[in-house]
């Protein structure tokens, strides 16, 4: 054969392979979900939300629960994934984990990459008093623009009441809120973090106002914010996370706008459309039988 031809051949050959390589290779951001809560389904919703941002939004996405069950504080296998992640969206609420999971967590939140966070993340840790970790139980100050933990300031107006949300209007225009309703109603009911959080340099988004509050006191309190953490990450975090509430439309809307936001794209040029996401509420439940 034509020594030409030859090289010719090679040269074809190697460029569509090269082509086959980089079609095959991994595509999109990848967003990790590190979910670990007793109350709020997050091993439930937080999986569906993600399943959604492969199919309609072109990222990558591992979700993390906690092992075996939501009540297992001391353990969520697979922390290592955070060290490939370009953003983190956490839903936790009182772990203990080890020190060595901790670190995986320390590192990406260090890193200044993205923080996306839901409700009870603002209490994420719960270590006793002098453990090692202690501090840990109020980071959502340093990395969320949250109360340092559950207690004294940080506290919500009774199960029994709900949430009237409406769009702050000095942010009107914010990309996270493409899409999302003026005014919408969500079955949470409202945490209390004013006056301290979100900080001053915070941009609130929501306002929540209680329906029915079981406190007489009951202030409307803000329920998204964005914010720059001490790390120099951007932070999207919002007390919304009632499993019922991810079927409202706009809670949908403000969700993955966030997460886009967070990454440094845009909102979604399309809605996709409203997902199903049929989780309802269980409250704490004992841990089955042979977990």
């Amino acid at each position: 054969m034509n020594r030409k031809i030859v090289l010719a051949s090679c040269a074809f050959a190697l460029s569509f392979a090269s082509l086959a390589l980089f079609a095959g290779a991994p595509k999109g951001p990848h967003v990790v979900f590190v979910t670990g809560d007793h109350e709020y389904s997050s091993e439930e919703t937080m999986p569906i939300i993600a399943a959604e941002l492969e199919k309609r939004y072109g990222m990558r996405t591992t979700v993390l629960k906690s092992h075996p069950d939501e009540n297992a504080e001391e353990n969520i296998p697979g922390l290592e994934a955070l060290s490939k992640a370009d953003a983190a969206v956490f839903f936790l609420r009182w772990r203990r984990l080890p020190k060595e999971q901790v670190e995986h967590i320390r590192k990406y939140l260090d890193s200044g990459k993205p923080v996306v966070a839901f409700r009870t993340t603002t209490h994420a840790f719960n270590y006793p008093k002098g453990h090692e970790l202690e501090k840990w139980n109020a980071f959502a100050v340093d990395y969320l623009g949250g109360p340092p933990g559950w207690g004294g300031g940080h506290y919500h107006y009774g199960h029994r009441s709900s949430t009237d949300v409406t769009i702050n209007s000095a942010a009107a225009n914010d990309p996270i809120l493409t899409g999302v309703e003026k005014s919408f109603h969500a079955p949470s009911w409202l945490y209390h973090t004013l006056p301290n959080y979100p900080p001053a340099d915070a941009k609130r988004l929501l306002i929540g106002h209680a329906v029915n509050p079981e406190r007489k006191e009951a202030v409307d309190n803000p329920v998204a914010w964005t914010w720059k953490n001490k790390a120099g990450g951007r932070v999207f975090m919002t007390t919304l996370g009632h499993p019922e509430d991810f079927q409202v439309e706009s809670v949908q809307r403000l969700v993955f706008n966030g997460i886009h936001w967070a990454l440094g794209k845009p909102a979604p040029k399309k809605w996709a459309g409203k997902i199903v996401i049929d989780v309802k509420y269980h409250g704490i439940r004992k841990t089955a039988p042979g977990k």
